[in-house]
């Protein structure tokens, strides 16, 4: 059922049931972002929710609460009312929490009101550094263990999560530099108190075109649009091919037991805020595809990533429990 199907049913049903629409949202609204400001989750979440605000009547006013990888504003979310006035606007590390051993909620624990977009990841360094190919940084973390510094968004987080799939293929071990989100760790690289991090292609894009960066793989097996001068991954490593595809996502979500009319409206003026054409040219810009899902298509969706990078880290030895504690099966 696609998202304008489940909105007419839902609301179909409400109404066969006697149930009228809420005057939802009658006050302004507050969004929490998992990360810090300037990274690409603030950067999508910001430019969506103006648009959403159009659709639903009222301001949606945006907090930034990084930390933890996330779980510092997931269990916020998930400490507030079921009523739809604090919505969570995050990236893909919840669905990691359980087997890294970072908190017991997850997506299963919210409703997904719009799976907005996904990335494709890039290994990007600064002007300086000595390397122009990913196999030459692979080489040189392999001469100098422990040495090379990766700025990393931490346990569940984008950079993490490639570093242990290069290390699945490569004997590849540098040295873990945290930040609270991909634009610290981006101005940290820029700056040259970190060598290089694994980063979705929208945060790269711009420092790319305006020479501060560049790109070492691009995290795909088919060619990217603008960065066709940069090697695959599968071109320096073929195995990397089991991995893909894969990549980072945003999305906006609220408490699972809300009530089905909040449910309704938020996914409906979120549909729209994905598909007014100011959005799609700001995905174009930014380096993201649309993903527009919501409901029971999002549910499986998110799912599979899930159960896609959970068992990927638990095979790397990366993960501190079984997928299979948490009920999630092998792809």
């Amino acid at each position: 059922m696609n998202i304008k199907s489940f909105i007419c049913a839902a609301t179909a049903s409400l109404l066969l049931s006697g149930a009228a629409l809420a005057d939802y949202p009658d006050h302004n609204i507050q969004g929490v972002i998992q990360w810090g400001a300037g990274g690409s989750t603030d950067t999508v979440t910001r430019t969506v929710t103006k648009l959403a605000e159009q659709h639903l009547g009222e301001e949606i006013v945006l907090v930034n609460k990084p930390g933890g990888t996330g779980v510092i504003a997931t269990t916020y979310v998930n400490s507030r009312p079921s009523d739809g006035y604090t919505l969570l606007f995050g990236a893909e590390n919840p669905q990691l929490y359980g087997v890294l051993g970072l908190s017991k909620l997850d997506y299963r624990d919210f409703y997904p009101v719009n799976v907005l977009a996904r990335n494709i990841a890039v290994v990007l360094t600064h002007n300086d550094a000595p390397w122009n190919t990913l196999t030459e940084l692979v080489a040189d973390a392999q001469a100098k263990p422990d040495s090379i510094k990766m700025a990393s968004t931490g346990p569940g987080g984008l950079s993490f999560v490639v570093e242990k799939m290069l290390q699945g293929v490569t004997d590849f071990d540098v040295r873990s530099v945290p930040f609270d989100g991909t634009g610290p760790g981006v101005t940290a690289l820029l700056g040259g108190h970190v060598d290089f991090m694994p980063v979705g292609l929208s945060a790269a894009r711009e420092n790319i075109r305006a020479g501060r960066a560049k790109a070492l793989a691009v995290i795909s097996d088919v060619p990217v649009e603008g960065f066709e001068g940069v090697p695959l991954i599968t071109e320096l490593y073929p195995e990397f091919k089991k991995y893909l595809p894969w990549g980072p996502f945003y999305g906006v979500f609220i408490k699972k037991d809300a009530p089905e009319d909040v449910k309704i409206k938020l996914t409906e003026a979120f549909h729209k805020a994905v598909n007014e054409p100011e959005f799609q040219t700001f995905l174009d810009n930014f380096g993201a595809i649309r993903v527009d899902l919501s409901a029971n298509e999002a549910d499986a969706w998110l799912n599979h990533w899930q159960s896609v990078t959970s068992w990927l880290l638990h095979d790397a030895a990366a993960t501190k429990a079984s997928p299979q504690e948490f009920n999630i099966p092998k792809p």
